[in-house]
């Protein structure tokens, strides 16, 4: 393997910041594109579940074809086709055209997956982890920092301008795709359906897969609690944040994310349980920071978003250095399904919190986060449980071993230790 340059891990990552942020730019703007669109108020969280629901189907149609062909080329491919969908939704005159082309950034916003399965190919076993890492921070980085921007442009510009910028964006990195990344030619020669087969018996027969699966819905599941609901408290009395405001708590979470940028070198060093353990413990602690809206000063609020956003980070990486480590020949239908998990606990994590907030306030949303992220570490737990009580090669007896151990003595050798013979 050729190995990722510096470079190249700067401009992956970017890859992944900006295809996914097409799919969490609508949520900064939501109410300004109902009142430009004309839509009623109860009809604005399709926009936003149509991002979803096409990430969704992305994951299971499109990211296994990084199996099978070359990423490259897919990469490239889907980031032009993620502009078309952002340029529909930008230049959008009703709700309709405007769903479908969210819709149809979120199908190919999968890009994502590909590119982290194009990463693990390429990488040198060592540095895998590591490289994982440095890409997938632009996920996060995408998600929360889309916040801040949107959120700006959205107050100056309008809220079109944030797709006219992302569908640029997109159309560049694909020409610096093609231009800068070597070829990453498939020839395990699996035909489509095989591969969209395999995805399905991973979930039965692999406890790996699993119980990375299960992590990732609840882990997803406490995030999308708090992102998706953050804004309720914050744009309520006694702050009445605008949505600028409200946006530039994203780089809190910024913060946080960067910090677990180190979490894939951890995990090259044999130590990606033990991170999932201690980051799960943590995320469950921030939530009682989170739940601090109320009082004179937001710090508390604060320091548990840079917290919440380092654990989630960790525990993400280490997943996925696990499962392409132990699947390396299909690294991008692995994440896919993996992702999967992650797309539908994010979108249960959303319904939840505006449920909860709406019924009992904002320590109710806090406290559906913490037991998300209470179940995941339970989950961790299990399964480090199950591997420990399941030896895979029986520990043979004192006796046995003291007769294996004559049986290779060689008593003419000074000091060899050994008993006489009689």
């Amino acid at each position: 393997m050729a190995g990722v340059t510096r470079s190249q891990r700067l401009v992956l990552a970017l890859v992944c910041a900006v295809a996914v942020s097409t799919i969490y730019a609508i949520q900064p703007v939501l109410e300004a594109v109902g009142n430009d669109l004309g839509l009623a108020p109860g009809s604005l969280g399709l926009l936003v579940a149509a991002g979803q629901i096409g990430y969704f189907a992305g994951l299971v149609l499109l990211v296994p074809l990084g199996d099978m062909v070359n990423r490259r080329r897919l990469i490239t491919g889907h980031l032009v086709l993620t502009a078309v969908g952002a340029a529909t939704a930008a230049g959008a005159p009703n709700g309709v055209l405007a769903a479908i082309g969210l819709a149809a950034a979120g199908v190919f916003a999968v890009v994502v997956q590909i590119t982290v399965g194009y990463v693990a190919a390429v990488s040198a076993p060592a540095e895998r982890g590591g490289n994982i890492g440095a890409v997938t921070s632009g996920v996060v980085i995408g998600i929360l920092g889309v916040r801040v921007l949107a959120g700006v442009l959205g107050d100056t510009l309008g809220w079109r301008a944030v797709y006219v910028l992302l569908a640029v964006l997109c159309l560049v990195l694909a020409v610096v795709v093609r231009a800068g990344l070597q070829a990453d030619t498939r020839t395990s020669g699996e035909r489509y359906g095989r591969v969209l087969a395999s995805m399905g018996r991973l979930v039965l027969t692999d406890r790996l897969f699993l119980s990375r699966g299960l992590i990732a819905f609840f882990l997803f599941a406490s995030f999308g609690t708090l992102w998706s609901g953050l804004s309720l408290p914050l744009g309520a009395g006694p702050w009445r944040f605008g949505t600028t405001e409200i946006g530039l708590f994203g780089l809190a979470g910024l913060a946080g994310a960067l910090g677990a940028a180190h979490a894939g070198k951890w995990a090259d060093g044999g130590r990606a349980q033990a991170i999932s353990g201690w980051s799960l413990v943590l995320l469950t602690a921030s939530w009682l920071l989170i739940a601090q809206t109320g009082g004179p000063t937001l710090w508390f609020l604060i320091a548990g978003i840079v917290l919440a956003d380092f654990a989630v980070q960790a525990v993400h990486v280490s997943s996925q250095h696990l499962l392409t480590t132990a699947h390396p020949s299909r690294a991008s239908s692995v994440i896919g399904a993996y992702m999967a998990f992650y797309s539908l606990g994010s979108a249960f994590g959303a319904v939840t919190t505006t449920w909860a907030y709406s019924s009992w306030g904002w320590w109710a949303s806090c406290c559906a986060g913490a037991v998300y992220s209470l179940s995941a570490l339970a989950v961790w737990g299990l399964a480090r449980r199950s591997v420990t009580a399941s030896p895979i090669i029986a520990r043979p007896s004192a006796g046995a071993r003291r007769r294996a151990a004559s049986a290779q003595c060689r008593p003419s050798a000074p000091d060899s230790g050994c008993p006489p013979r009689r």
